[in-house]
């Protein structure tokens, strides 16, 4: 991302979308990963003979994978703002899943700015995130995301 701005410059970019990340590809090793990670290891993720007698016809990602995925894809996307330390999770408003994501499959965030604003002296962004999957009729997830950009 270029040059920072400021908060008003920033919050001049509600209701518009802030970027779209690359595409990021899930593989197996990514999910078998995730799995042990999480002591989640239902077939679905991790047998790949089993998951293809599913109507999946292969193995998919967790869904808390591919949700934990917004950290890496969106962090290019929001402009460095001025006088902000550091910017830390604040949480979800909403989190949707809508489509599985399969073994082998291309993911990528758009982001849209919906709220900007102050609180504790600190600015607090509320962005609508959608993980796509490339070539799929609905999006992996979409969320209401909250950061907290922490001004020094």
């Amino acid at each position: 991302m270029g040059e920072n701005i400021t908060k008003e410059e920033f919050a001049q970019l509600v209701g518009k979308s802030i970027g779209v990340s690359d595409w990021f590809t899930i593989d197996q090793d990514r999910i078998n990963q995730f799995a042990d990670v999480t002591k989640d290891h239902q077939f679905l993720h991790v047998d790949p003979e089993r998951a293809a007698t599913t109507p999946f016809g292969t193995t998919i990602a967790h869904g808390m994978l591919t949700f934990s995925m917004i950290i890496y894809l969106c962090e290019k996307l929001v402009p460095p703002l001025e006088g902000v330390q550091m910017v830390i999770n604040y949480g979800f408003d909403k989190v949707r899943f809508s489509a599985p994501v399969k073994v082998g499959s291309r993911i990528r965030a758009a982001s849209e700015l919906l709220r900007v604003s102050e609180r504790g002296g600190h600015i607090l962004v509320k962005t609508k995130v959608t993980i796509e999957i490339e070539g799929g009729e609905k999006p992996a997830l979409v969320a209401e995301w909250l950061t907290m950009h922490v001004c020094s």
